[in-house]
């Protein structure tokens, strides 16, 4: 059984990430390659900015925000990210739900999905490669990027061009062989 979480990293009121992530979800279920499909908005877990006392990857964690993320991320076997770009990055919100754990990321593909305006996103998803690399987690080459992304939303709902429903199945195909390749280096490893 696999299972893959959709962590929506916008946290602002009259964001666009959810319903991103809300077409994407569509798309991964279209697609059949997961067993299981959650979609995780950071609004909603709300985790308060570090507050933990020892290093993460020591997995003694002191609050029950953190040990509910812990295991919210620990049962999850692959990611996509659903992330807009600000000021040439990514968002301080999923930078913190990141670095809020350590060993629950290791050894998980990520694919990832970013909107914006003329970038579409990709200076943020090129640089949270970086972050993601370091915890052992390996970001999928292929990925979807909107540009201009309020055109894409009619209705309340985002309507896909080609491009970008072409784009999500490249990237979940790839997320689907990594994933299965990672498997291995993941058993005996997710223990705290």
């Amino acid at each position: 059984m696999t299972k893959l979480e959709i962590i929506v990293a916008s946290t602002r009121p009259n964001r666009v990430g959810l319903k991103i992530g809300e077409w994407i979800e569509s798309e991964v279920v279209a697609h059949g390659g997961f067993d299981e499909i959650e979609l995780v908005d950071l609004a909603e877990v709300d985790l308060p900015f570090m507050n933990e006392p020892n290093h993460p990857r020591l997995g003694q964690y002191t609050h029950q925000h953190t040990k509910d993320w812990s295991t919210k991320i620990a049962e999850a076997d692959a990611f996509l990210f659903v992330m807009p770009e600000y000021n040439y990055g990514y968002n301080a919100e999923l930078k913190n739900a990141i670095d809020y754990l350590h060993n629950e990321w290791h050894y998980k593909p990520v694919g990832l999905v970013s909107y914006g305006g003329v970038s579409a996103g990709t200076r943020a998803a090129q640089m949270i490669k970086q972050v993601v690399t370091t915890l052992r987690m390996t970001p999928i080459f292929e990925a979807v990027s909107i540009p201009f992304v309020q055109q894409f939303i009619i209705d309340g709902k985002v309507v896909p061009n080609d491009v970008m429903t072409t784009s999500a199945k490249a990237m979940l195909d790839e997320l689907v062989r990594v994933n299965t390749t990672l498997l291995a280096l993941r058993q005996g490893t997710t223990e705290k």
